[in-house]
């Protein structure tokens, strides 16, 4: 487990009663807490919680929040731009196009926001060696496995050097026997390039090992602290659980 933190590192994620309705439905309920430098954070909640909706309003991609988050001391809502050289964001498998007519190389330079062509060759270079997809740089999208779509879109959000990386639910697509490298490709940033990690994932196993932080979000957040105290207690497991459980059999009902 990730327990390199210091305590006392600034906050460089600050969410403040942050509230987000759609039409009459609660999505997110009152939402406080902070993520500090280095944190390698994992969200859990059942399906339908509310872990994208957070995503898209820390990203100002949700802009109908009350409430205020922070990000590097910027207003999400004000300084967007500013903010968004800063993460790295990898959205959902599912919510990417393989179809899309691109090569791997391509697909990087996307996210190299107009860097010199030699500047973003040599950083190209150091994330596929990074990522393990080196020999990938000519295929196209559409041609790989869903673990080296994700390891592509790893690479496209590494570009411009983030200091947080955002992945919402990146397992997803990802077979079972290269889990592991992906898993340890997060930890290697997270310790050795001291990016600050928050991920969502419905993997406690994996989320116990890697993360020094949790978060349980059930429309409102039911923990957030170290990651040992939430797995080491019965009733946070329970709870934890029980909402999911009540979240899949309200969903088969309908």
């Amino acid at each position: 487990m990730s327990q390199h933190v210091q305590p006392d590192s600034e906050p460089i994620i600050t969410l403040k009663n942050v509230t987000f309705k759609n039409n009459s439905d609660t999505i997110l309920d009152d939402i406080s807490f902070e993520i500090r430098k280095g944190d390698f954070l994992g969200i859990i909640g059942p399906n339908g919680a509310g872990k994208t909706t957070l995503f898209k309003c820390m990203l100002g991609l949700n802009k109908d929040f009350t409430g205020s988050i922070k990000i590097l001391g910027n207003d999400i809502r004000t300084r967007a731009k500013e903010i968004y050289k800063h993460i790295g964001y990898i959205p959902q498998s599912n919510s990417f196009d393989p179809r899309f007519p691109a090569t791997v190389r391509e697909i990087i330079q996307l996210g190299s926001f107009g860097k010199k062509n030699s500047e973003s060759k040599s950083k190209i270079k150091e994330l596929t060696d990074l990522t393990g997809i080196s020999d990938l740089l000519d295929k196209r999208i559409g041609d790989l496995s869903g673990g080296q779509q994700q390891r592509v879109m790893i690479a496209k959000a590494l570009i411009h050097n983030p200091d947080i990386l955002i992945l919402d639910e990146p397992a997803t697509a990802i077979d079972a026997n290269v889990l592991k490298l992906f898993y340890n490709l997060l930890t290697k940033l997270n310790k050795e390039k001291n990016i600050t990690i928050i991920w969502s994932s419905h993997d406690l196993d994996a989320v116990n090992m890697l993360s020094n932080k949790v978060a349980c979000l059930h429309r409102r957040l039911y923990f957030h602290g170290v990651s040992e105290e939430f797995f080491t207690n019965e009733n946070n497991l329970k709870t934890f659980i029980e909402s999911t459980m009540h979240i899949h059999i309200k969903t088969h009902s309908h």
